[in-house]
């Protein structure tokens, strides 16, 4: 039984401009032709059109469609499972996909729990920068940790957590301007209670986590703003932090 070229094209979903074009480039040619001279396609045809949609579906240009159908090693039954192969791997990839959509859902809902008066009332001046939410869930959003701090806090929350911050960054001034070293008690019992602070707020901050967390601030601008405002910034501080939490985990 024959298939005219619009009849090909209504099963398919495909043009029939674009069943024109794949026998043009011998992609697809029909296996006869009418008396009329129209495209008559077979049953081995279609078999054929379906599995240049499925691999073109999947990202596959023209010329390496051509070359994975044309391919003399592979009868339908091992297209069949290279194809099934091919799905599990784009199932996976659409899930992976899904759940960092969703991450970044759940990041910008933490960027909205407070109206923008009410960020004022509570960090003033401050704000993280823009695209700050997406950053984030790249570098973390798989963490259990992340999936703990991802829950929203409500202003009364924020209120006391900014509390807890500019005491502790006030007090860490203090030791840095009595000339303590990163490694004196002092610098370690600030790290170690900085490191609380963050297992309270993430779950999980393990000595090793804090160290990780703690060469952020050297080398993340954004990541010592969260920790340290500008007006309180100096020189070297960030250095100061980072060699206090390592001092503090040797300790350990």
């Amino acid at each position: 039984m024959g298939y005219p070229v619009g009849k090909v094209a209504a099963l398919s979903g495909v043009t029939v401009r674009t069943l024109h074009h794949y026998d043009e480039i011998g992609l697809l040619s029909p296996a006869a032709r009418t008396s009329a001279g129209y495209r008559s396609y077979s049953d081995d045809d279609l078999d054929r059109l379906q599995r240049i949609l499925f691999y073109r579906e999947l990202g596959f240009g023209l010329e390496a469609i051509a070359k994975v159908v044309d391919d003399p090693g592979l009868d339908a039954r091992e297209h069949l499972r290279r194809q099934r192969t091919l799905l599990r791997e784009r199932i996976g990839e659409l899930i992976r996909m899904a759940e960092s959509v969703e991450r970044v859902i759940k990041a910008k809902e933490i960027g909205d729990a407070l109206t923008p008066e009410e960020k004022f009332e509570v960090f003033g001046e401050f704000r993280e920068p823009e695209g700050y939410a997406e950053e984030a869930v790249r570098r973390w959003g798989e963490t259990p940790q992340w999936r703990t701090a991802a829950v929203p806090l409500s202003k009364e929350e924020w209120i006391e957590a900014e509390k807890v911050r500019q005491d502790w960054v006030r007090r860490l001034l203090d030791v840095v301007d009595s000339g303590a070293a990163a490694g004196s008690d002092a610098a370690m019992d600030l790290a170690e209670e900085h490191r609380r602070l963050l297992a309270a707020f993430m779950g999980d901050c393990d000595h090793a986590m804090h160290r990780e967390v703690a060469g952020l601030y050297v080398t993340d601008p954004v990541q010592f703003g969260f920790l340290v405002r500008e007006p309180d910034q100096r020189p070297g501080l960030a250095e100061y932090i980072r060699d206090a939490a390592h001092a503090n985990a040797d300790r350990s």
